[in-house]
């Protein structure tokens, strides 16, 4: 099956209008998932006199990926040494695990087991290389330079037995990752929530979804320079509300490519692919006292980072239940009409709803994958549990993609230059998939540090 790329458009029908914005915000974040909220608590932190707000179209935070995955703090084992998601992910687990306490948010660093058979040694072993020659992240306090950012230790299929007995013979060697931990990422969400909503200038609105964004078309390098943002509250279908919002930050994952494909040219638009993850409880024979989290080895395709997938791995919450997941089922979004220009640009962007109620259509496949490392699993002990959607931004065997942080400015889209800080950007986050829970701290971090205040100008008042 050809997996076809989503390339649809905020406002394609022509529905809402443009709208002369009615009251102006200093900073909007579209988005309520973890990246959203860390990125709104950023803000009113470091912008305490600022007005910022963030709208989400659910009615409470984190409905989509968010609350759709493993509850993982991964240690940042599995991705390019000098990429985003490895070093947004380094940072974003201290950052976390720090937050958590200050914070009381539930939380354990139960380790990892990422288990290989004989044919797979040489991926752990590069893991652990790779491993051993990270360095620390921009940001980080100089008093923890001075220990290893990422500890691991390859150890034999013995002594992987002896922590997990119930693994397989034919797992020859692992590699243990202390770090890795798994949290309350509800608790989490509903704690960054409270940050924002006791701020000052923070105020967050659910059950409000963007409907229409404009360049605002007064001049550019005005003081009034920004976006103009329609919003519709509830289920109405009215025109909404419209404000001004000085800076923009699209962080609305699934849905976040519609909205900067609402400004560009058609030919340049972006696609979005979506992969399906589904989750199985369990409950039965071959995991007993399982205290670890265990994962095998992805399958890598042509490159060592090109996998799409960390394969179906055990995880436990915080309970002690254990559940398998994800695996990966890949969605095409439904053509709206025959023509090939409707495939890409004119289907329902909202397609992937309708596949997260979970079923045991993918139990067998589960089951076969789990066994390859626990072979004691037995397929009657597998319920269906929860189903996530991710964005991707390439399709099946496309190699790995980074975190994609997008800027443009009004003047780009009205033909004018603007300059200093009279520039307004518009921040796009894309493919903000795994480690998106374990790196959300760090990139809202990197939206507000760095991109706001190090490369636009933005002074704190």
């Amino acid at each position: 099956m050809q997996v076809r790329g989503l390339a649809a458009a905020l406002n394609s029908n022509g529905r809402y209008k443009y709208k002369a914005p009615e009251f102006a915000v200093d900073y909007l974040v579209v988005g309520g998932g973890v990246v959203g909220l860390a990125i709104a608590r950023q803000l009113v932190q470091r912008f305490p006199s600022k007005a910022t707000f963030l709208v989400e179209r659910h009615h409470r935070p984190g409905e989509e990926i968010s609350s759709r995955n493993s509850e993982v703090i991964h240690a940042g084992l599995y991705y390019p040494a000098d990429s985003l998601k490895t070093r947004l992910c380094l940072r974003g687990r201290h950052l976390m695990y720090q937050y958590c306490n200050q914070q009381n948010v539930p939380y354990k660093k139960v380790g990892k087991l990422v288990v290989a058979r004989a044919e797979q040694r040489a991926y752990i072993e590069g893991l652990h290389t790779k491993a051993r020659g990270i360095c620390w992240p921009a940001l980080t306090p100089a008093h923890l330079c001075d220990n290893p950012v990422l500890p691991t230790e390859l150890i034999s299929g013995e002594r992987a037995r002896e922590l997990e007995p119930d693994l397989s013979n034919e797992i020859v060697a692992a590699l243990w990752s202390p770090e890795t931990g798994i949290v309350d990422s509800h608790s989490f969400m509903e704690s960054l929530d409270k940050d924002i909503s006791d701020a000052e200038g923070g105020e967050v609105a659910y059950q409000t979804r963007i409907v229409r964004v404009d360049p605002h078309r007064g001049d550019p390098r005005s003081s009034d320079a920004g976006w103009v943002v329609q919003t519709v509250t509830g289920d109405g279908e009215g025109d909404g509300d419209a404000m001004l919002a000085r800076t923009l930050i699209n962080c609305s994952g699934l849905s976040a490519h519609l909205i900067l494909n609402s400004l560009l040219p058609r030919e340049s638009r972006i696609p979005m692919f979506y992969g399906r993850g589904s989750y199985a409880s369990y409950r039965g024979p071959g995991i007993k006292h399982v205290s670890h989290l265990i994962y095998p080895c992805p399958q890598t395709g042509r490159t060592m980072h090109g996998f799409q997938s960390l394969g179906t791995h055990l995880t436990l919450d915080l309970d002690g239940k254990i559940k398998f997941g994800p695996d990966l089922d890949w969605l095409n979004p439904p053509p709206s009409s025959a023509s090939d220009e409707a495939v890409v640009h004119g289907a329902d962007p909202d397609f992937w709803q309708k596949y997260l109620v979970p079923d045991d259509t993918r139990l067998g496949m589960m089951h076969e994958a789990v066994t390859d490392y626990l072979p004691g699993v037995v397929r009657e002990g597998l319920q269906p549990d929860y189903c996530g959607v991710r964005p991707k931004l390439v399709g099946p065997q496309g190699g790995f993609r980074d975190f994609e942080f997008h800027t443009h400015y009004p003047g780009s889209f009205l033909g004018v230059q603007a300059e200093g800080k009279e520039r307004r950007p518009m921040i796009t986050l894309l493919g903000i998939e795994s480690p998106g829970l374990t790196s959300s701290l760090a990139i809202a971090e990197r939206v507000v540090e760095v991109m706001l205040c190090q490369e636009n100008g933005h002074v704190p008042e």
